[in-house]
Formats: structure tokens, sequence, C-alpha cells
């Protein structure tokens, strides 16, 4: 096996007992890059001296006795929402042409502190403002969406052209794109990775988290990256009260999942979805409740309500945020986000408060719903991969739905409440595009979710790369 092919676990394990070398492991993933860059356009730019140099200082520190950890070594891709000192952070937008960032986002700062090798920036939807990422084809077929926005980490996870990436999450951004690219995805508790230093979509809604391989692989990032910083001010700045698992914990070896709770939804979660996705991710339940998982038949709370207050509070958000620019420069954006921009100058304010009250309501009817489950399982998304430039699907009942719609549907009752959710491959479909399922947890039962989760990956087969040559 080649070094890029290696799991963040792994390759920690090799470089730890020095039997591989970070130098090693950096020179395979950017061989990687080039190969593969040409046909998922995964990266907007690639670090790769400043790559090297980090490598082989981290081979010398290893080689002294001082390793950092598990991180430590690991090459990694960051969206390009994310600052890096001396690197541009674009934003996948015209917008920002000429922009470079003067310090370090605290993510980056914490994984720079962590020994993380940066490969490069990946590729995101303009200011992450929809759920396709345009310039970059899907790691299992170069010829649909990558999904969005974090399609360009997502994409160079899967085809090993990253370790590991980060991604960040408003409405499914992290979640999405690993489920349609056959990779984990975890969106954590809001609030737990401060956001000081990355490009805000909508600051309520706004989250920080690992796209990886493997469960045990996103709760080491996780590890890195949590902890209070006061420059974010939604960011903890308190640990989490008495009794509250731990987060960032690897999870437990042992599949056992006796004693825990899957709440199924009977509603919302299975309304239109492609049988394919449904069945798959069933089939996924029913290997919990083999492992001992107790299933209880779940309602979702305010479920007509999720598609409202998730643009009623996105929208104005995102348009405040860009007010100056889409006034003085709107013909740098792309139309479908400038189209997006200057709707929300038409919502008022009595809009937004009303969606917030909402969004009040909601929180406290899941946590009522979570006091009941440990947690839920559902789909990630409601379908696979679309082709590139498909624009709505039709379900068998003859609704007729946006594809940004679609994709958005299931993962946006998590960025509304800020509970953690995770998403995890589950089988592909009959032309060979990924499944995922999410499980969704009480704020900061991170540890539970990666514990479910790793124990259903357990039972499966290791996942190989994506066949990124393919292309239909």
């Amino acid at each position: 096996m080649r070094p890029h092919e290696l799991t963040l676990a792994t390759a920690a394990a090799e470089i730890r007992e020095r039997r591989l070398s970070p130098v090693e492991l950096v020179d395979s993933v950017l061989e990687r890059i080039d190969r593969v860059e040409p046909h998922v356009g995964a990266y907007v730019t690639v670090t790769a001296e400043q790559a090297r140099g980090t490598a082989r200082e981290a081979e010398r520190e290893v080689a002294r006795g001082g390793h950092r950890g598990p991180l430590h070594g690991i090459p990694a891709g960051l969206k390009d929402l994310i600052d890096v000192a001396g690197t541009p952070t674009t934003a996948s937008s015209r917008v920002r042409a000429g922009h470079r960032a003067a310090t370090d986002s605290t993510v980056a700062a914490r994984l720079r502190a962590a020994g993380t090798v940066l490969v490069g920036k990946t590729h995101t939807h303009e200011f992450a403002y929809g759920l396709t990422t345009p310039q970059t084809g899907n790691a299992w077929d170069r010829g649909r969406v990558a999904g969005g926005s974090s399609g360009g980490s997502a994409v160079a996870v899967a085809a090993g052209a990253a370790t590991f990436a980060l991604g960040t999450d408003t409405g499914g951004s992290i979640r999405v794109p690993a489920a349609l690219n056959g990779v984990v995805g975890l969106k954590p508790t809001y609030g737990l990775v401060p956001r000081h230093g990355v490009t805000p979509l909508s600051w309520s809604l706004d989250h920080v988290g690992p796209i990886t391989r493997t469960v045990e692989d996103a709760a080491l990032v996780l590890a890195a990256l949590t902890g209070h910083d006061p420059r974010d001010p939604a960011s903890l700045d308190a640990p989490a009260p008495p009794g509250t698992p731990a987060v960032g914990h690897r999870p437990d070896p042992d599949p056992d999942l006796t004693g825990v709770r899957v709440g199924v939804p009977s509603t919302y979660y299975f309304d239109h979805v492609d049988p394919e996705v449904a069945a798959a991710v069933h089939h996924a339940i029913a290997q919990l409740e083999a492992l001992g998982a107790r299933l209880v038949e779940t309602d979702v709370p305010m479920s007509r309500y999720v598609q409202a207050v998730q643009w009623g509070l996105m929208v104005p958000e995102a348009t405040a945020y860009h007010a100056r620019t889409l006034r003085t420069v709107p013909e740098l954006y792309q139309a479908d986000v400038r189209i997006l921009l200057e709707a929300g100058e038409l919502m008022g304010a009595g809009d937004y408060l009303r969606a917030q009250r909402a969004r009040t309501l909601m929180r406290d009817a899941w946590a009522r719903v979570l006091e009941e489950v440990d947690v839920i399982a559902a789909p990630a998304v409601p379908m696979t991969a679309v082709r590139a430039g498909q624009e709505t699907v039709t379900w068998p009942d003859g609704t007729v739905e946006g594809v940004s719609d679609a994709y958005v549907r299931l993962s946006a009752p998590a960025n509304i409440t800020g509970v953690p959710a995770l998403s995890v491959p589950v089988g592909h479909d009959t032309a060979g595009m990924p499944i995922g399922m999410q499980l969704l947890g009480r704020p900061f039962g991170e540890r539970t979710l990666l514990r479910v989760g790793h124990a259903y990956e357990r039972t499966q087969p290791a996942r190989a790369l994506a066949p990124v040559a393919r292309a239909r």
C-alpha cells in the first residue's frame, strides 16, 4: 500500500514508530495530487514546496524524539475559506483576487501546532454559497457533482490527494460532499470549533469540521481543533457541563452498542428519498441493531419549517456580510451567488426575527426528542451525486425539487439546532455512486456519534480510494 492510501490513524502510527517518514508521506500525497488534479479540480492552491519543508522539519523532530501526536507530519487540505498566513484565501471568487492572509485562522494555528503539513487550499462553491462546487468533479465520476460547498476537501480526501481536510458546514456543506464522495464528514456542535479567521457565510449557522477516510480519523482531527477562542463570539467559553461526554475522544474499539438507543425517523428523513439510498441506510441501521443498539421510532419535530428557517437565517446574514462588495463590485460574483445575495436585501427584519424565534422552538423540540434517544440515524442526502448541470430532481409523486434544495433538506436541521452530525459511507447505488448515513446527537455528544459510527465502520470492509479517472 502506498503512503497516500493510508488512513490518518495508520499513517500516524507508522510515523510514531519511525517506519514511515513524513517526507515519504507528503511526497506520495503531492505525487497523487499531480496525478488526479487534472481530473477532479479539488485544489485552488497547492503549496508543494512549503509542504516539503514542513515535512522535513517534522521528520527531524520525530527523529529527535519530539513526536507531537497523531497529526504530526500528516498532510491536509484546508477549504479556501480558512486563513493560512501568507497564503491566499480566495473563497473561489474573483471578489477575493489579490487577497493574502496575514495570520493563521484558529484552526490552522492549532493544526500547525499539532505538526500538520498543509499541502494546499481546496475549492469551495463561491463563498460557500451553494451545494455543488462547480469547479470540482466527483471523485467517483468526474461528470457528476462533488457536492458543496466543501466539495474540494471531500474530493481531495476521497482521491488520496490529502490524508484529511477541513471544511465548513452552514447547511450541510461538510456532510453533503462527504456523502457524495464516500468519505466521513463531521459537523461538530455549534461553537465547539472556533471560526476566527474563517470567511463566514452565515454566522449563526457556520461550523468548521473534519473530512476524513474513517470515523477514527475524524476523532483524531476533532481533538486538535476544539477549545475556546474569545475571538469567535460563538466559541464555547466554559467546559461542557458535568456528565457530558468528552469531545474529540477516539472511539471505543469495541463495536458493541448494547444500551445505545438509535432513533429512526418515521417522518421527514425518509420522505422524497431515492429508494436505493433509503435501502442502504435501513440496512446500516439494521447493522447497528445487530451490534446491540435498540431502535426507537422517532418523529422529527417542526419538519415543515426547516427550509423556511434555514433560508430565513442564512440569506439575510450572508447578504449583511457581503453588503459592501455587493454594491461596489457586483459583477465579480457568479450569477447564482449574486442573485441569492441580492434576494437577501429584500428580506425584512421581521422575517429574520421570526426565523430566529422558530429556531429557538425547533432547538427545544429537538432537545426533547434527544432525551429519548442517544443518536438519530437517517440518510445524509436524499440522492447520490447527480450529473453536473442538472438543476432539478423529480420525485415519483411528481414533486419537482431543486438539486441544492434537495441536498440541503436533510442536513439543515443540525445547523439550525446546532447539534453535532456525522456522515458515514454505507454503500453505493447501482451506478456505483456512494451513499451516506447521517448520525445526529445531543449537543457535545460527539463521543457517542463517533462510537456509533466507528462501530458500524468496523463491520464493513476497508474502503478503497475513489476511481478518480473514471468518467461516464
